[in-house]
């Protein structure tokens, strides 16, 4: 694919109902950082999971988890929870 072209983003299909859970004061600034991530899917603060092929965005006390592929030129979110639920069944 050409290095030029944009990403897309998709979506598990839990994160509809993660996104309505979120609190208020949180929801707006989640949405505008997954829409920016069409545009650069390692934004500052972005770091790589350890263990798993994912990769988390801090938003306050949330984490966004998602999955980059390069060669097809997608982020999947997976999910977006409080960090003390986030990393639970991964």
């Amino acid at each position: 694919m050409d290095p030029s072209s944009p990403w897309h983003i998709r979506y598990h299909r839990n994160v509809k109902k993660e996104v309505r859970r979120l609190p208020n004061s949180v929801i707006h600034r989640v949405l505008d950082i997954m829409e920016s991530l069409e545009e650069n899917p390692r934004p500052a603060g972005s770091e790589k999971l350890r263990d798993y092929d994912l990769w988390r965005l801090r938003v306050g006390n949330y984490r966004i988890i998602y999955h980059i592929d390069d060669e097809q030129r997608t982020v999947t979110i997976y999910r977006i929870r409080h960090r003390r639920d986030v990393y639970r069944g991964l």
